[in-house]
């Protein structure tokens, strides 16, 4: 029996478990995929928002600025990279100019600091902005952060806290008798005094388990260009175009390992696992992109991908108690800027509704640091010695391309929630980041988790279950 069941490890699901950790709660993590933050929180465009652009006095607006502030804090206790490089919204025409002056009352009204720029005020920041240009809002307090090791290291810090995870358990159905959930998955049925539904794309179905809702999910597809690590200048802030009703439009952006990202579309679609990409939306975006940008290296491309966002048709994030049991709680519509949010919806979800549940006494040794990782490419010479004379597996390199080693791949797999796939690798350090994308590191790293886990290297996934590397052992002559 836990006191909470969190049905979601994305990114929300892992900044409430980890809030509820500095609880004396006894908590379950429930992820349907086989690792943590592999959906939506796997493909965005990785922005922390400054929140001058939500409708003031929405809950996206109040979570999105709160949010907003508390991340210099939660990437040093989490040890992931970000950084505050600020947005620019650019305009291109005299009507446009207009909107960026309501855009700046609107961030008045959400307490965000922003500036109007003149034309040629942006192009001394951004040179290689459309001669076009007609001004631009700026707002320093945007961000670029990495997406993937915010949620693995929430979770795990979570983790290292006494939450369990339990991952390929999609929820099936859910009960509720004698004040107890019983919430079965594809593997287990687990009881709770509390249900917290932050499943992602697949919340609406959760909630209905427990009633008939009145609002509806439209998964809504974004698809993306990733550049090399082309020199460093093309942009310095992420640049958006004006925002519309589709969202917040195509972006031309730094990332934090020093890429470059150029998308995303937003198409509403049907199928919630489409993550396919397709010729005419990636030139529809390249146009967009070019429109704001012309000097874009599309030459540079090392790869394409998607994400599928959950829209609400109630235009705000949906948080609260379900309307037939207070022990209920749906955090559900967690699109854009969901990211930046989710610390400040961990807030809220505690604060407004858990709290109300339960009397919540801190724990006197919770500890919101993970151990720090080393990252070979960001050492020091010295440091980078020092290191390998410490343990020489961090001087066998593996990935050459974002030289990763050996030792960094052992220590993910030493850590409380290690990954199982070649993407789950990936994701965490890097490994097939690169211009090969894996071409070279692919097979040693699949090698490396099948000596770790004890099974045969035909047992290790590239990513879901039905994602297979090697098909069977053959005999070697």
């Amino acid at each position: 029996m836990y006191d909470v069941i969190i049905i979601g490890a994305g990114v929300t699901g892992a900044m409430i478990a980890r809030k509820l950790a500095r609880f004396n709660l006894s908590i379950a993590l429930l992820e349907k995929e086989n690792d943590v933050g592999n959906i939506t929180s796997n493909a965005n465009s990785a922005i922390i928002h400054s929140g001058y652009d939500p409708v003031p006095g929405t809950l996206k607006a109040k979570l999105n600025v709160l949010g907003n502030s508390m991340f210099d804090q939660i990437a040093d206790e989490l040890d992931v990279h970000f950084k505050r490089i600020g947005s620019m919204t650019i305009a291109t025409s005299d009507e446009q100019l207009e909107t960026l002056k309501e855009l700046k009352k609107r961030s008045e009204l959400n307490g965000v600091p922003t500036e109007l720029l003149s034309k040629e005020q942006a192009l001394e920041l951004e040179p290689n902005l459309t001669s076009d240009t007609k001004g631009a809002l700026l707002a320093p307090t945007a961000g670029i952060i990495d997406p993937f090791n915010l949620v693995v290291h929430a979770v795990e810090n979570a983790v290292d806290n006494g939450v369990k995870l339990f991952l390929d358990q999609a929820v099936v159905d859910i009960e509720y008798q004698n004040s107890v959930f019983s919430v079965k998955t594809t593997k287990d049925t687990y009881q709770g005094k509390v249900v917290i539904n932050a499943a992602g794309l697949h919340s609406d179905e959760i909630a209905k388990m427990i009633e008939p809702i009145d609002w509806s999910l439209t998964p809504r597809k974004g698809e993306y260009f990733v550049l090399d690590h082309y020199k460093l200048g093309l942009v310095n802030h992420t640049i958006f175009p004006l925002p519309s009703a589709k969202g917040k439009g195509v972006l031309v952006s730094l990332t934090s390992s020093n890429n470059y990202i150029v998308g995303p579309s937003s198409e509403p679609i049907q199928d919630k696992d489409d993550a396919s990409t397709d010729a005419p939306t990636l030139a529809e975006i390249r146009r967009q992109a070019t429109e704001l940008v012309p000097s874009i290296p599309f030459n540079q491309v090392i790869r394409v991908f998607s994400g599928v966002r959950p829209t609400p048709s109630t235009h705000d994030f949906i948080i609260g108690f379900a309307k037939s049991n207070e022990h209920f709680i749906n955090v559900a519509g967690i699109e854009s800027p969901g990211l930046v949010s989710s610390p400040a919806i961990a807030e809220y979800v505690v604060d407004n509704f858990v709290s109300k549940l339960f009397n919540l006494e801190e724990k006197k040794d919770f500890n919101p640091r993970v151990r720090r990782y080393h990252r070979l490419n960001e050492l020091s010479e010295e440091d980078r010695n020092a290191l390998i004379k410490q343990n020489p597996e961090y001087g066998k390199i593996i990935c050459s391309c974002e030289k990763v080693s050996l030792g960094e791949i052992k220590d993910l797999l030493a850590r409380s929630v290690p990954p199982t796939t070649v993407k789950g690798v990936k994701r965490r350090c890097r490994a097939g980041f690169g211009k090969c994308q894996g071409g070279f590191c692919s097979p040693m790293v699949t090698m490396l988790l099948a000596e770790h886990f004890h099974v045969s290297p035909t047992a290790i996934k590239w990513d879901k279950d039905d994602s297979e590397i090697l098909v069977e052992e053959v005999k070697v002559l």
